[in-house]
């Protein structure tokens, strides 16, 4: 008499997965974390059903109220929230753990022979895995002891609508990482109108960024900038000498469709090429009010502004 495979044993690792307004998302990064013993979903208030869905997975719900500087949803997180584990794994809406990938952290883990681990995602777009344009590999330092891995800070936190959530910034370790053999899969469910969305605000990030490369601020608490350092200090360093270039629209096309292959992926690298030109054009723009303004964004020019109306009385 044969019985059914007894599921595989809880992983001990605590999942935080920052959310807002992923209802499309949520069902299939959840389901793909069910390996994990402790799952966290940190919400921004949502106002569709991502909380719901969220707890219907067995997951812990915590409210997220961002006061709108430092820190933001991921340092919050790993300061505030009871994790059951020492390890914690750091998983976003549109991204996706492998069962071949459990299986690994699980073995390392266990092993507690470092501090930290990157993980290599695999982006998709428009259902098209891009692979090339410099999109892969794509690490990301996600699995680390919570204890003593922190957010960087960019000094960012002043430009406005760059939302309450670390994207870019990355997460800094007292001791060297490790590398994991397969890869994380990232996979967002939403449409074109969402990736403009979010790379609108990205851009403004960006051009605060690129404005503190441009005017000397120090590297003091981030990962650094390195040419012989690992990949991620490595595209730092990069950065410094990109954002001195001209016609960066122009080269960043050219640089991810041609000379990086980008056109090897079809219709969607081609899509994607254009789109990151339009990001990098964007991205310019905020960089040119930054400076005008004195850093800031947004900022009223009283000097320059048109003159007021008036109405006069007959």
């Amino acid at each position: 008499m044969s019985s059914s495979a007894n599921p595989p044993a809880k992983v001990p690792v605590s999942v935080l997965i920052p959310a807002k307004n992923e209802e499309a998302n949520l069902p299939a990064c959840l389901e793909s974390v069910s390996r994990a013993d402790e799952v966290f979903v940190v919400d921004s208030q949502s106002e569709d059903r991502s909380s719901e869905i969220a707890e219907s997975y067995g997951a812990k719900v915590v409210q997220f109220h961002f006061n709108g500087r430092w820190p933001k949803k991921k340092n919050w997180s790993l300061d505030n929230l009871p994790f059951n584990n020492e390890w914690v794994l750091i998983v976003d809406c549109d991204e996706r753990i492998t069962p071949e990938l459990w299986d690994e952290i699980d073995e390392v883990v266990r092993q507690n022979d470092r501090d930290g681990y990157y993980l290599n995602r695999r982006v998709f777009f428009l259902g098209v895995w891009i692979r090339h344009g410099g999109k892969y590999p794509d690490w990301n330092l996600r699995l680390f002891k919570h204890k003593v891995g922190r957010y960087e800070n960019l000094n960012t936190e002043e430009v406005p609508n760059t939302g309450d959530n670390e994207v870019h910034e990355h997460v800094v370790l007292p001791t060297e990482a490790g590398y994991l053999k397969n890869d994380m899969l990232h996979i967002d469910f939403r449409d074109i109108y969402h990736w403009l969305a979010r790379h609108n605000r990205y851009s403004n990030w960006e051009a605060r960024v690129y404005y503190n490369l441009l005017t000397g601020q120090g590297d003091d608490g981030t990962i650094g900038a390195n040419l012989f350092g690992d990949s991620v200090q490595r595209k730092r360093f990069l950065k410094k000498i990109w954002v001195r270039l001209p016609f960066k629209p122009l080269l960043r096309f050219v640089l991810f469709y041609i000379l990086q292959l980008g056109f090897l992926d079809g219709r969607a690298g081609y899509i994607y090429g254009r789109l990151l030109s339009q990001y990098e054009y964007q991205i310019g723009v905020k960089l040119y009010e930054l400076r005008k303004f004195g850093g800031q964004l947004n900022k009223k020019d009283e000097k320059n502004a048109p003159p007021k109306a008036t109405q006069s009385v007959s």
